[in-house]
């Protein structure tokens, strides 16, 4: 059995492949984007009730780190939600974002990683780690400028 170490290090190899220079809205999406495949790949195994009771539990323990997370919700018929997340982060309450988006997807893994005795592991850390922004939402940056969005 593997422990959280191992969803840590793969998480974090996702992480330091996307642009460190995204903006906020364009990690939320990479974030949004990441977490969506990850319940789509997991969806058929464990079907939505189990599902959404999991993503409920990790959203909840998130969101007692980084409160930015309670405005991500999770519906058993439509799965999860970013709306009030895209709100926030668009006023510009986005404290912890980062971090709490690690969390999340550090948290989610391991979890379903213990229930099913790491089957799905390798498929879902080989998914995480084709996620990546489309080419047009990635930051340019241009000879002798900063970085643009």
């Amino acid at each position: 059995m593997l422990d959280e170490g191992h969803h840590s290090a793969c998480v974090d190899a996702w992480l330091d492949r996307a642009d460190r220079k995204l903006s906020t809205e364009a990690f939320l999406q990479l974030f949004e984007t990441a977490l969506t495949v990850l319940w789509k790949q997991t969806l058929t195994t464990l079907g939505d009730v189990t599902l959404t009771a999991i993503a409920g539990r990790v959203l909840h323990n998130a969101s007692e780190r980084f409160p930015l997370f309670s405005s991500l919700k999770v519906e058993r018929l439509r799965g999860l939600q970013f709306g009030e997340l895209w709100e926030q982060v668009r006023a510009g309450r986005d404290s912890g974002l980062r971090e709490g988006s690690r969390f999340v997807l550090v948290e989610f893994l391991t979890v379903l990683g213990n229930l099913t005795a790491e089957i799905l592991t390798p498929e879902l850390h080989a998914e995480l780690s084709k996620v990546a922004l489309p080419e047009a939402a990635r930051p340019r940056v241009t000879e002798g400028e900063g970085t643009t969005s």
